[in-house]
């Protein structure tokens, strides 16, 4: 049968698939639109498939509070190539997935591929993605923090995007303070939120850098391990969050930021996902 200019443009805007996918699939289902959908999807599925073995370093990264700012949620979708992380399609569709995951105040990953949108498993529409775009297409992270208040962030270009929650939101100039320190976990790229949460393997590998300078340096065996110790608080005072110096007060830690504001003010959790 013939398939009209018509017809192939009205599964385009359905689908948003190429022209001459759109013209094959409807060849193949004899017109049928929503048969022709179907095979779109079975195609991107395959195309799924050819491509899982490719590298998809490029991306998205979207964060975002509900309405009373007690939940935010921040998502990686990965893509491969730069041109297709800048489309403003694409762009779109990573929000309407983190649209989703605060309306429905998903608290994991394997959560929200489950959400459905439109009708599909968000899982699905991102493999109906590959069909449309062709590329490798991969939610890589997804986190979310519930708090009394909660901040996000994201860096121009959607490269970068932070969250973080505080303890509490009656706290005078509350906003600015959570834009400031939103703004410090992405330019400064705390591993943890203070020394306890550093990971064990992290804290064993700087200890053993420290003595093996210190060895090096030709210091006493007797003060090894203290020279070892001190080094690891000077990173922990580099790389936790409340430890570090406040980029615009370099005199103060971001703890006593807080605590200048409310003695019992601090934070209790941050994410920050970057390409």
């Amino acid at each position: 049968m013939k398939i009209t200019a018509a017809e192939v443009n009205a599964l385009r805007k359905k689908t948003g698939a190429g022209m001459m996918d759109c013209k094959k699939a409807l060849t193949e289902s004899e017109g049928n639109i929503e048969e022709a959908i179907k095979i779109l999807r079975k195609k991107g599925q395959k195309v799924a498939e050819k491509r899982a073995d490719r590298d998809a370093t490029e991306g998205v990264i979207i964060a975002r509070v509900n309405s009373d700012a007690t939940f935010g949620a921040v998502v990686r979708i990965s893509c491969e190539t730069d041109f297709v992380a800048k489309n403003d399609d694409f762009v779109s569709f990573v929000s309407s997935i983190v649209d989703a995951a605060i309306e429905g105040n998903i608290v994991d990953a394997e959560t929200l591929l489950n959400v459905e949108m439109n009708g599909l498993k968000i899982s699905e529409l991102l493999i109906e993605q590959v069909g449309k775009i062709g590329e490798k297409i991969e939610l890589v992270e997804y986190k979310s923090i519930s708090a009394a208040k909660v901040f996000a962030y994201i860096h121009p270009g959607n490269r970068l995007a932070t969250i973080m929650g505080l303890n509490k939101a009656d706290v005078a100039d509350i906003d600015v303070i959570g834009k400031n320190v939103n703004m410090q976990i992405a330019a400064m790229a705390p591993v943890a939120l203070d020394k306890t949460g550093v990971d064990p393997k992290i804290i064993e590998a700087e200890i053993e850098i420290g003595k093996d300078q210190a060895r090096k340096e030709g210091k006493p065996d007797n003060l090894i391990e203290k020279i070892a110790m001190g080094k690891l608080n000077k990173f922990y005072k580099e790389n936790t969050l409340l430890a570090q110096a406040y980029l615009h007060d370099n005199k103060i830690s971001i703890d006593q930021y807080f605590k200048n504001a409310d003695k019992e003010l601090t934070a209790t959790e941050f994410h920050r996902l970057a390409l």
